[in-house]
């Protein structure tokens, strides 16, 4: 996916980094990331272990590129999926110029956190690490932050600790001051006009899953994956047809996805289309059905199938 290029680009004194974005699931780091880019790339959600895959977006500003990841939470791994997904947070921390550590007051420095923190390169291996106390607009009392912020100086040896909230304008751009203080002086990455590393087709396929966050609930947002079937375009009038299959692991499941009548599955389809027409910029038609594929998460073929692995 690419933008339009902004203005002509320093070629000279270049400063370019690898950012990783880590922390515990439902923090706000898919937030954090949309923020910084001033764009929706990454869905958003309030249920936990939202963001599956690393989530790359790239900012280039002037003389300036920051490749942005978006990890999928840090947690304890209960199938191949999970696995999946620790691997490819972990493998972010490693390759990481600087590392936005995010957490929030109710979490902070738990031992969920340490866990996090203990997968860090060592310090002094040329990687910074920024400690993001997240959703402070929800703290009513501020010098509550101050205990924490201490306790946090003496367990690990951050750079910075910045107090915020992703949803501030002005807390991002202090934030993006900060992420380029610590830019390493090298070449760019990436054509200045892209936007990330992932496919239209794998965008496609997350902002349909994000809708099933929001319309349903229990154990069916965990259970459930998109698979792009067909992506084809009607010369003549431009439409765009894309044919996608839903995934669930029990017929019970696909019942409550598709609704009475349809009106859930529908309803899904119509949310999906519109976020699909204005990240893609053209017409689209969206055909979506259900399909029940048990312990899909377990099964290394369905991981690849569903482009969760190679």
């Amino acid at each position: 996916m690419t933008l339009d290029p902004g203005p002509l680009y320093n070629a000279h004194m270049q400063r370019s980094g690898f950012v990783a974005i880590a922390g515990q699931p439902n923090v706000g780091k898919s937030t954090l990331l949309n923020g910084l880019l001033n764009k929706k790339l990454a869905i958003v959600s309030r249920k936990p272990e939202t963001t599956r895959d690393n989530i790359r977006g790239i900012l280039t500003q002037e003389d300036c590129q920051i490749v942005l990841t978006d990890t999928p939470g840090i947690h304890r791994v209960h199938n191949l999926l999970g696995k999946i997904m620790l691997t490819r947070a972990q493998s972010a921390l490693l390759e990481a110029d600087i590392i936005l550590m995010v957490t929030e007051k109710r979490l902070a420095l738990n031992t969920e956190d340490m866990n996090i923190i203990s997968r860090f390169p060592e310090p002094g291996k040329n990687t910074a690490t920024i400690l993001i106390i997240n959703k402070v607009d929800r703290i009513k009392q501020k010098g509550l932050l101050l205990p924490l912020i201490k306790k946090a100086e003496k367990i690990y040896p951050f750079d910075e600790i910045i107090p915020m909230s992703a949803l501030n304008d002005g807390h991002i751009k202090k934030l993006l001051s900060i992420i380029k203080s610590y830019l390493p002086e090298k070449k760019f990455e990436y054509p200045i006009d892209q936007l990330t590393d992932k496919s239209d087709e794998f965008m496609i396929s997350e902002l349909i899953r994000e809708k099933i966050l929001e319309r349903t609930h229990e154990e069916i947002p965990h259970s459930s994956a998109v698979i792009i079937n067909e992506i084809s375009e009607n010369k003549k009038t431009g439409l765009l047809s894309i044919k996608a299959a839903v995934v669930v692991e029990r017929t019970s499941q696909k019942a409550i996805i598709i609704g009475k009548n349809g009106t859930v599955i529908k309803t899904i389809g119509k949310m999906a289309r519109s976020d699909i027409e204005n990240t893609l910029s053209r017409k689209v038609q969206l055909e979506l059905w259900v399909t029940v594929q048990e312990k899909w998460k377990k099964d290394p073929e369905a991981m690849r199938e569903m482009g969760y692995t190679d």
